[in-house]
């Protein structure tokens, strides 16, 4: 037993996976039926369908992956004993699809030369309460930890109970499927309301019983530890669950205020969301890091400016690969030019250090679209 906890420990120090070709992808997202589906209800056959060509847009823009949303709310778009089907897929939680979504995209994607990545969310458990949820979501297996934030429900990160089943479905995935990587999106505790303030977080009780257990954290830094065990342990539950596969997180695009002390900071990521990415580099844990920079060049969130301070040696002494997130649909949302994301995929390119680049675009929608002639500037880039 000692020498597989040795063993173990030496895995979890490595600090990220062995070189490759960097990682150009994009994000293909489930939840609300951003991307895929389009619509819930579909027949496999249009669903399949729909894949193909999401899949074919992201060969035609020269990418080599995309980072396909598994578990939206703690349920499964792949064929699982432990959570149910996704109600994004068919409409109702529970009910089969007919077919299993992951296994036809990771052939489909084999065939155009990507990689699929199981991005999952850890913590949602509905992303609107209003919708029925099956008797054995995870919801329903641990009541005392699911909070109703506004319209969503929140699993608690200081419940070891959680954590282990959030291990235990991503160890699911990893042994019964050939993806290339899991990875995680940036909710861990819920965002700032719209006036600036934290939402309550129903969470006194898991504190208190972590006191009464000897703990002497603050209950912030207690937030973070937990969220740290988290990504800890998916690291250890990934690379000994498959050695050789990607483990990666998209944080919020901005640390903490002052870092970078020329970035004007809205979300305070350290201090409001409870995350503490750097942590996660200089612990090795993760093997690359997409920060969500999704904002213009030159602007008081500069992209470049925000680059540089993710990659600089004072934030990643160990050099861990910073992918940014370049937000491709701001092209339609805030009136972006196809201009602005190639300038930011050329600075991705120039910004040093970089033993290893590359980027995510959130999301597929407006490259399938090819929205403002940018396919080819991807591609070209």
């Amino acid at each position: 037993m000692k020498k597989l906890t040795l063993l173990l420990l030496a895995i979890a120090s490595l600090p990220f996976a062995p070189a490759r070709a960097e990682l150009q992808g994009a994000w293909i997202s489930s939840v609300h039926n951003i991307n895929w589906p389009s619509k819930q209800g579909l027949p496999a056959a249009a669903q399949k369908a729909e894949a193909v060509r999401l899949l074919d847009a992201a060969r035609a823009a020269g990418l080599n992956a995309v980072m396909l949303q598994v578990r939206p709310e703690s349920d499964a778009l792949y064929q699982s004993r432990l959570e149910p089907w996704s109600r994004f897929l068919t409409g109702t939680q529970g009910s089969s699809p007919g077919y299993d979504p992951l296994e036809f995209f990771i052939a489909e994607a084999s065939k155009r030369g990507l990689e699929v990545h199981a991005w999952i969310n850890p913590y949602r458990a509905a992303a609107n309460t209003s919708h029925p949820r099956a008797a054995g979501h995870i919801s329903r297996r641990y009541p005392q930890y699911a909070y109703r934030i506004g319209t969503v429900l929140w699993m608690d990160p200081g419940s070891p109970q959680v954590r282990a089943h959030i291990n235990s479905v991503v160890r699911d995935i990893a042994t019964r499927y050939d993806i290339a990587g899991v990875h995680l999106d940036d909710y861990f505790y819920p965002y700032p309301t719209p006036k600036g303030g934290l939402p309550n977080f129903p969470d006194d009780k898991t504190y208190s019983a972590y006191r009464a257990a000897g703990g002497t954290l603050s209950k912030p830094d207690w937030r973070r530890q937990n969220v740290n065990a988290l990504i800890s342990e998916l690291a250890r539950t990934v690379r000994t669950a498959r050695p050789g596969l990607r483990f990666g997180v998209s944080p919020f695009g901005i640390y903490t205020k002052g870092a970078p002390a020329d970035v004007k900071a809205g979300v305070d990521q350290y201090h409001q969301l409870f995350a503490d990415p750097l942590a996660w580099m200089r612990n090795g844990w993760v093997d690359y890091l997409s920060p969500q920079l999704y904002w213009r060049e030159g602007g008081p969130q500069s992209f470049s400016s925000l680059l540089r301070w993710w990659r600089s040696p004072a934030a990643n002494p160990r050099g861990v690969p910073i992918v940014p997130g370049v937000a491709v649909d701001r092209m339609a949302s805030h009136g972006w030019g196809s201009d602005e994301i190639a300038r930011q995929l050329r600075i991705e390119k120039s910004t040093t250090p970089r033993p290893s680049g590359g980027f995510l675009l959130w999301n597929i929608g407006p490259v399938a679209k090819n929205t403002k002639s940018v396919l080819p500037l991807i591609r070209s880039n």
